[in-house]
């Protein structure tokens, strides 16, 4: 479980081919212990802080997910809109957990794992705007030479820069308006120290809203819940950026 922020029994079973029904009861034994926690509506199993007592195998990702969770959902089951959390990972974010299974007006079946652009959609954005500058255009760099047509525009370097300050100033990001235009997503960074260690977005239909309606709407709220978790990220004793796994490249000097 430590490997993967969120956990089903199907997975857990393809994963350790115990029997399903030794593996329901390993949860539920863990979950007696506060080691793991469930959440019904996803039918899903995450690590918790007390997992820490075993003094290893709590890092970065799970407490994110365990800070944010209720806070999303409760928010989902607000304003019915989906909404996703994603870290840094390789140079793109990784969703690690959504609000899908509560929102009814999602168009994707789920978005857990996926790998999202730095430079086209709103949670990589976010992330690489608020990024230490000197990372920043470390990633940059390694973006302008990527396979993925939506990395394509980081070879303009000074485009995206100019797209990132603008999302800086903003205090958020958005999607690039020819990547999926039936839907948009506003997404803005959550931080702890002054580092920001994931972002969190929340997804409309375009027909819907224009998105300064949806701006105008939902961007007071979902600023206040990325500092809510950043509160939580910091009672659950969260570990300092150098120790993070989603930490972005350390900047190298060059001869």
């Amino acid at each position: 479980m430590n490997r993967q922020p969120v956990s089903t029994v199907d997975s857990l079973h393809l994963q350790t081919h115990l029997p399903k029904p030794t593996i329901v009861r390993l949860l539920r034994t863990l979950e007696s212990l506060r080691l793991v926690q469930h959440a019904p509506q996803h039918g899903a199993y995450y690590l918790t802080s007390e997992v820490r007592t075993l003094s290893a195998g709590y890092h970065s990702e799970p407490q994110i997910v365990e800070a944010a969770m209720a806070l999303m959902d409760a928010m989902t089951l607000k304003v019915k809109w989906p909404m996703a959390i994603a870290v840094y990972e390789d140079n793109a974010v990784v969703v690690r957990y959504s609000t899908i299974p509560l929102s009814p007006l999602a168009l994707l079946h789920s978005t857990i794992n996926m790998r999202l652009s730095l430079v086209s959609r709103a949670l990589g954005r976010a992330y690489l705007a608020f990024c230490d500058r000197e990372a920043q255009e470390i990633i940059l760099e390694t973006l302008a030479r990527s396979s993925n047509p939506e990395d394509a525009a980081a070879r303009d370097a000074a485009a995206v820069r100019q797209v990132l300050q603008e999302i800086r100033a903003n205090g958020y990001a958005m999607r690039d308006k020819t990547v999926r235009p039936v839907s948009q997503t506003i997404a803005v960074p959550v931080c702890v120290d002054e580092r920001v260690v994931a972002t969190v977005g929340l997804t409309y239909f375009s027909s819907v809203l224009t998105d300064k309606k949806a701006v105008a709407t939902y961007l007071a709220d979902l600023q206040e819940l990325a500092r809510s978790v950043s509160v939580r990220l910091g009672q659950l004793g969260m570990a300092t950026m150098e120790t993070l796994n989603a930490s972005p490249p350390e900047p190298q000097r060059r001869a």
